[in-house]
């Protein structure tokens, strides 16, 4: 665990400081977010946070590649470099979008040409819990593979539009990843467990280094180089969780359900993937692309409730942390005293989502 934090804390430093010069770059080179009527900043703002993100990712897997524990996760160091190269490619792309603006069919094909890499380089559902455990054919695993990918890089994405929103429901979502891989990697010696381990103590390192900057009012905003960079590594990490790691063996330790290493990636991602998949009926039933824009969005529903940019992002934390939490939890705690303060939690978030004046408006 001392090693994970070390990870994690390096990782939030590097951002924190790396962020304002990513500002600057950003407003050299014009990629800012103008004021359009379906946003909901109220000045221009920088882009390209998303650069600072992954160059922090990209300088705490090298160093945790030298610690004596984390560099076991580099035993899979094809995988790695494998992620590396995906998350430069992803990252790229949105810097080009934040700065020019880039068609739908273009950014699908650049985020399935780093899905592609990642399969490539041995990225890829081996198996699913299913019945005991129902081994895939490679190319079909394949195929899932860069769905799964595609579906959380635009899930992240789409529900990137309050400050802080985005950043604070990764870090929620890899907080609970990471503690479900840390059992699995540190307590059980499951080896392949432990590039997920230490890939999500990255991502909430960066996550957390990256709020400070973003929070309301925020000073930059990650952009899509941030938010896709972020989606992939989450659908790598439920990917790496769920499809490499044999279930039947994590249910003959006794201590976690078999479905949970498949429910915790739905869990994780439960809000900004409803977020998208509305979004998707929403438009399509208007005749629209489902990438077109829109204000139909769940913050904007909790905006148009009466909420406070800062209650709307606090109430869809809410949301993610019950749903993904519990289930996390379940390979620690009893499944009744789960569900009892899952339920206990439930009332007060969702009275808060309802209410029309939870907080003052900023």
């Amino acid at each position: 665990m001392r090693e994970h934090l070390l990870a994690l804390l390096i990782t939030g430093i590097f951002v924190y400081l790396l962020t304002p010069i990513a500002r600057s770059l950003a407003i050299r080179f014009g990629a800012v977010a103008t004021v359009r009527s379906r946003d909901v900043h109220k000045e221009v703002t920088p882009r390209w946070g998303g650069i600072a993100i992954w160059l922090a990712i990209i300088l705490g897997i090298l160093i945790a590649s030298q610690l004596k524990l984390l560099s076991k996760a580099f035993l899979q160091d094809q995988q790695i470099r494998g992620i590396c190269i995906a998350a430069t490619v992803i990252c790229l792309l949105g810097v080009i979008d934040d700065k020019w603006g880039l068609d739908a069919i273009t950014k699908l094909a650049g985020q399935t040409l780093a899905a592609a890499i990642l399969v490539n380089f041995g990225v890829q559902l081996l198996w699913l819990p299913l019945n005991g455990v129902t081994m895939l054919p490679t190319s079909l695993g394949q195929v899932v593979t860069i769905l799964i990918i595609l579906v959380t890089i635009n899930a992240v994405n789409f529900i990137d539009g309050l400050d802080g929103l985005a950043a604070g429901i990764v870090a929620i979502a890899a907080g609970s990843f990471f503690a479900f891989a840390y059992l699995l990697s540190v307590v059980y010696n499951f080896d392949r467990a432990g590039a997920p381990s230490l890939l999500t103590a990255i991502m909430l390192g960066a996550c957390l280094g990256f709020l400070p900057h973003n929070f309301y009012p925020a000073r930059i905003f990650m952009g899509d180089s941030g938010s896709m960079l972020l989606g992939l590594l989450l659908g790598v990490a439920a990917i790496t969780l769920t499809g490499q790691i044999d279930a039947n063996a994590i249910a003959s330790q006794n201590f976690a359900p078999t479905l949970v290493p498949l429910l915790l990636p739905f869990a994780v991602l439960a809000v900004p993937v409803i977020d998208l998949s509305l979004a998707i009926v929403r438009r399509t039933k208007a005749g629209r692309s489902p990438f077109t824009p829109d204000m139909g969005h769940l913050h904007h529903r909790l905006l148009k409730r009466g909420h406070s940019q800062q209650s709307a992002t606090f109430a869809l934390y809410l949301w993610t942390a019950l749903i993904a939490i519990p289930v996390a939890a379940s390979a620690f705690i009893d499944w009744r005293i789960n569900l009892l303060s899952a339920f206990i939690f439930f009332v007060p978030t969702l009275f808060f989502s309802l209410h029309r004046k939870s907080l003052p408006k900023a």
